[in-house]
């Protein structure tokens, strides 16, 4: 059952609401009215909640707006029952009520981001989208304006995994005020230039350890053949069967993207002289690491900041930091 605020909306303009459910199935032959209905339910009803009790006096724009955003992401299977991914169900239902002021005065723009960037996330394997929906809750009292809610969106992405977002995170936080930009890093006892600086400077801030990324496509993971790697100035290119991708990681985490084999061709097999290989125990200027690898085969690829390991006896790509 839908809430009483919602009810009445619904029935206040029933006439103007059922003329857009016909439009939408002229434009989404294949809308399912069943699962529309449920996302009323499961996702709109508590956002209308929201935008009700925080400012009343928009609630019935702001319903036309949710109500006509999500017959399209219904009739695109990306909402409902039986959308694919739930996540963006979960932001309507849990995450967007924590913006109600900003939803109310700029319905369109607030809901639409918030659903692009669940949208996003979504189809990021390695970004963990639960530790940005939570971590956006936290911060949703202090974000005042639609630019502050794109910009920590942003970083709040980097931060759970999305490392392709780092320099464009780092950048947007410039435009926030410095107590929001601290707070949206985790780190409100540092001033923001120190932190920023700090940011640009050391990709692996705050992992000293690194990070394993990848496994074998036939058990879900990304590479069908253990991978080669080689370094470019942002990432790495990675062979695995017949396929190339760009592979960018940070402290946060990793993420593929798309390459080539002239990509491949065209990539750095230099290795610092600081990083020697003995047997399976790595050294890295004065530090030591023993590898959990057979020594056979072990290859290493760098750039200025990383330090990738593969083995043709692991579908996993090791992760270090140089610094």
């Amino acid at each position: 059952m839908i809430s009483p605020v919602f009810a009445a909306i619904l029935a206040s303009g029933r006439a103007q609401f059922n003329a857009r459910a016909v439009e939408a199935r002229r434009s989404f032959p294949a809308l399912d009215m069943q699962a529309f209905a449920g996302f009323l339910q499961d996702g709109v009803d508590p956002v209308v909640q929201a935008v009700a009790a925080s400012v009343p006096e928009r609630a019935g724009s702001f319903t036309l707006a949710a109500y006509d955003m999500a017959l399209e992401l219904v009739g695109h299977g990306l909402a409902g029952p039986a959308a694919k991914k739930p996540f963006l169900g979960a932001v309507w239902r849990e995450l967007a009520p924590r913006f109600a002021p900003l939803l109310a005065a700029n319905p369109v723009d607030a809901l639409g981001m918030l659903s692009n960037a669940a949208i996003h996330l979504g189809g990021v394997a390695s970004a963990r989208t639960r530790q940005w929906h939570d971590e956006m809750a936290a911060i949703a009292p202090q974000v005042a304006s639609l630019a502050q809610l794109r910009a920590v969106g942003q970083v709040l992405a980097w931060r759970a995994g999305v490392a392709h977002f780092r320099l464009g995170a780092i950048a947007a936080a410039d435009s926030l005020p410095p107590a929001l930009a601290l707070a949206a890093f985790g780190e409100p006892q540092l001033d923001w230039p120190s932190l920023r600086e700090q940011l640009l400077t050391q990709p692996w801030r705050g992992n000293a350890q690194g990070i394993e990324f990848g496994a074998f496509a036939g058990l879900g993971g990304e590479f069908a053949t253990p991978p080669r790697v080689r370094a470019t100035g942002n990432g790495f290119i990675v062979s695995a069967g017949e396929r190339f991708y760009l592979l960018m990681a940070d402290a946060h985490g990793a993420v593929l993207h798309g390459a080539s084999d002239d990509d491949y061709a065209q990539a750095s097999t230099k290795l610092p002289a600081s990083l020697r290989l003995d047997g399976a125990t790595l050294h890295l200027g004065a530090r030591t690491m023993a590898l959990d690898l057979p020594a056979a085969g072990i290859a290493l690829a760098a750039n200025a900041h990383t330090l990738a390991v593969t083995s043709p006896y692991t579908h996993a790509i090791r992760l270090l930091p140089l610094s």
